[in-house]
């Protein structure tokens, strides 16, 4: 199984702050409460495309 660098984006905002290895072989977004620094709270970050 490859790994891939996969970006993080806020729900709220929108700002791409993470970038994290996953798996390739996902068929679902991960999705992760995160700490973003332009909104300055804890909100949820997806895996963008």
């Amino acid at each position: 199984m490859s790994q891939n660098k996969l970006v993080l984006a806020c729900s709220v905002c929108g700002a791409r702050n993470y970038v994290v290895k996953g798996n390739a072989s996902r068929t679902e977004r991960l999705t992760v409460n995160k700490f973003c620094k332009h909104c300055g709270k804890y909100t949820l970050h997806r895996e963008t495309r």
